[in-house]
């Protein structure tokens, strides 16, 4: 199940104001171009503000997110009727023959059970045509990204339309080996309404997600930085290869 600051709507409607700087999909829109991708997976596609992005750049572009309400606010969106959007996630498509299936953000790392991992896997390489890729990021565990996580450092103030005035910041509720779990705190000023979401993240390190992709029969062609947050994170790029 999605997390509630995914799935509820009026979370949800917070998601792309509390979060405008998405630089982190220039690599993306990149590695689309560098590929010659003319058909895209968006798998884990949130409030869609990747996928609409290619689909302005005249790309076939299928969107699956299991939070109905973070795609309602993608399918109102300009330009969302130009993208085929599916409530669910990657382990339950329909016959797709994409060049390209992505994860970006933190979704490889929301996929916190391992067999719902390998499954993720196992559907986005059928999602592929042969010779197709899958791109991907996760943080890099050594740079222990979570010690960051507290009230002074993501304290914010930001003014929503629709909603006025809203406090945000997240505080660190465990680290249990891999798992990372965290809570968000939303507190509207209009009405003093306190809205919280806990998130737990996976940390896979550059080596066992080598391993799982070659498991599930993908060709690791490349491990990049991420050029948003150089050194803190790995940006994984697997091939289906051609029978």
């Amino acid at each position: 199940m999605a997390d509630a600051s995914f799935r509820d709507p009026q979370l949800a409607a917070l998601y792309d104001p509390l979060d405008p700087d998405r630089r982190d999909l220039e690599a993306y829109l990149h590695l689309t171009e560098e590929l010659g991708a003319r058909h895209v997976l968006d798998i884990g596609c949130g409030t869609g503000v990747l996928a609409l992005l290619l689909a302005d750049r005249g790309i076939e572009v299928v969107g699956v997110d299991p939070a109905l309400a973070s795609l309602d606010v993608a399918k109102a969106k300009p330009g969302g009727d130009r993208v085929r959007w599916i409530c669910g996630d990657a382990t339950a498509l329909p016959p797709l023959r994409a060049d390209l299936a992505t994860m970006t953000a933190n979704v490889a790392q929301a996929i916190v059970d391992p067999q719902a991992w390998r499954q993720t896997l196992e559907g986005a390489r059928e999602a592929l045509r042969p010779g197709g890729h899958l791109a991907f990021e996760t943080r890099d565990p050594s740079r222990r990204a979570w010690e960051e996580w507290n009230r002074e450092a993501s304290y914010s103030v930001t003014e929503v339309p629709g909603a006025g005035s809203v406090e945000s910041w997240v505080d660190l509720i465990d680290v249990d080996g891999p798992l990372v779990t965290f809570r968000w705190t939303y507190v509207f000023a209009a009405d003093g309404q306190v809205l919280t979401s806990d998130s737990t993240l996976r940390f896979r390190d550059r080596q066992e997600v080598e391993a799982d992709l070659l498991a599930h029969g993908y060709v690791v062609k490349e491990v990049r930085d991420a050029p948003d947050r150089p050194g803190r994170e790995f940006v994984f790029l697997a091939l289906r290869p051609a029978p």
